[in-house]
């Protein structure tokens, strides 16, 4: 039988492992990146060093842009705007009871141009919505109940539904709000500077400081490595328990065929001690040999009084029957034990 608690533990071990040394390779990376407190120093710096390597720096500043987004329904103007609407309703399930679930209906996100603007320079800020670490803030959730017609609540109903309503949710960068940028700067040839996501490297946009954002990648880090090592050690426990119990079923398949076989041998030297002993005493011999019991192949001491169904075997005693799976004969699986009685 595969192990597959003791697999499955493994493989989770090694995916938080590769998920802390991922968090602790980005915030060693973080601390070796170029820190620009103002803006207006970017593009001095990116003449002197952009020339030979890329440059990824990180800046912050508040949100801007010259074209916001109108939020419909939270009266918010941000520059990323995300709107989902949730079906909500009650499912009749096979136990006759019902349940609440729901269903996306709509799923959409709107982005303009933004950029940062620490009050000396400005900087845009390029492909954010694929950044790590951006959390949009939640500007309205609403739900509106179902007005659907009785005709139509019929047919839900017949089909096993109860519509509750629709939740509406708009979540939203506004505009005004302080963010930090981790990513690759570049001037374009109008002179313009926008932050990207590099080629190589972290790409982050957060309301975290860069300080904040080093320790928490660290925590993680280090959160991460603790679980890997947790599973790694039930994983190995739960494989090793599988080891042995498969060991010790192995061996007593073992023990088993040996006492059989030896059944089976000390049985057929009987029957060649009552054939030599037919020869020379006659009828005596087959009186002796119709006494002589015929013994379990498990515990050699009880006569064997038990068939097994579905083989139809009848070689063990009604003790040694109640603690077998198999028949130690043919090892098919055994169904039912019966009990035989004997004139």
């Amino acid at each position: 039988m595969i192990p597959v608690g003791g697999i499955t533990c493994c493989l989770s071990a090694a995916a938080l492992y590769l998920l802390g040394r991922s968090s602790g390779r980005d915030a060693e990376v973080l601390k070796s990146v170029t820190r620009v407190n103002q803006l207006k120093d970017l593009a001095q710096l990116l003449d002197a060093v952009s020339k030979v390597l890329p440059l990824v720096v990180t800046v912050s500043g508040r949100v801007c842009s010259d074209t916001p987004i109108n939020c419909e329904y939270s009266g918010l103007r941000g520059v990323i705007v995300e709107q989902t609407a949730e079906q909500h309703f009650l499912k009749h399930n096979d136990a006759g009871s019902w349940i609440q679930d729901s269903a996306l209906m709509l799923s959409m996100c709107k982005e303009v141009p933004w950029y940062l603007d620490d009050g000396t320079g400005r900087v845009h800020v390029v492909g954010a919505r694929g950044a790590s670490g951006l959390v949009l803030t939640v500007g309205s959730e609403v739900f509106e109940e179902s007005g659907r017609s009785l005709v139509r609540g019929t047919l839900d109903y017949l089909q096993g539904l109860k519509m509750l309503g629709v939740k509406r949710i708009e979540r939203v960068l506004p505009t005004g709000t302080p963010l930090t940028v981790v990513g690759e700067a570049v001037k374009d040839d109008i002179g313009s500077i926008r932050i990207q996501r590099p080629h190589k490297g972290p790409f982050y946009v957060t309301d975290k400081t860069i300080d904040q954002l080093i320790a928490n990648l660290g925590i993680w880090s280090r959160w991460y490595k603790y679980a890997s090592v947790g599973f790694t050690v039930f994983g190995v426990y739960l494989l090793a328990k599988n080891a042995f119990q498969y060991i010790m079923e192995r061996r007593r398949h073992w023990e088993m065929r040996k006492r059989v076989l030896a059944a089976a041998a000390k049985k057929a030297g009987q029957e060649e001690e009552g054939v030599n002993g037919r020869a020379e005493n006659g009828s005596d011999s087959n009186k002796k040999e119709r006494m002589m019991p015929d013994l379990c192949v498990i515990c050699l001491e009880q006569e064997y009084n038990s068939v097994f169904v579905p083989c139809g075997h009848m070689c063990c005693c009604v003790a040694c029957s109640s603690h077998l799976t198999n028949c130690p004969l043919c090892r098919r699986r055994i169904d039912q034990v019966v009990k035989t009685f004997r004139h």
